[in-house]
């Protein structure tokens, strides 16, 4: 069983067909324990938002795939213990401090964060944090519970 803390990045690819959707739904698999910090809500509320106004998505499947992410079984923690944390991480870094979100919470339940962000992977890689970041893509395989809840 793993845990992971999962980003927007990832979290939109469930609902959205492109490039790496079929690794993000892994991480969808049963006996994986799914985190996020509260504000992950309005990140994907945010991106959603987006893709109305660029027209990939109508607001019927906006409003459709929000629902559908309130029934997956993903725990959400405040993210104002987390603060000061992520703040010394992001100077450290040099990367946002909504992004060092994800890795400080990984860092506390000693999961990793998943991320389709490829800018932040890439700029985390290597440095003191890495072991807490995992690619999307390199999520195991399995039966995921995008499949069981789609039919």
């Amino acid at each position: 069983m793993s845990a992971y803390v999962v980003d927007a990045s990832v979290a939109a690819k469930w609902f959205l067909e492109e490039e790496l959707t079929d690794h993000a739904r892994r991480v969808l698999r049963p006996g994986n324990r799914l985190y996020a910090p509260d504000f992950f809500l309005l990140e994907i509320d945010s991106l959603f938002c987006r893709r109305v106004r660029r027209r990939d998505i109508s607001a019927t499947e906006a409003e459709d795939a929000r629902a559908r992410l309130r029934l997956l079984p993903i725990e959400y923690h405040g993210f104002g213990t987390l603060r000061d944390r992520a703040f010394e991480m992001a100077v450290r870094t040099r990367r946002s401090p909504y992004d060092c979100l994800y890795v400080v919470l990984a860092i506390l339940l000693d999961g990793q964060m998943v991320t389709a962000d490829s800018r932040f992977y890439t700029a985390m890689a290597g440095g003191p944090f890495s072991d807490r970041i995992i690619w999307v893509a390199d999520v195991g395989n399995g039966a995921d519970l995008w499949q069981r809840t789609n039919r």
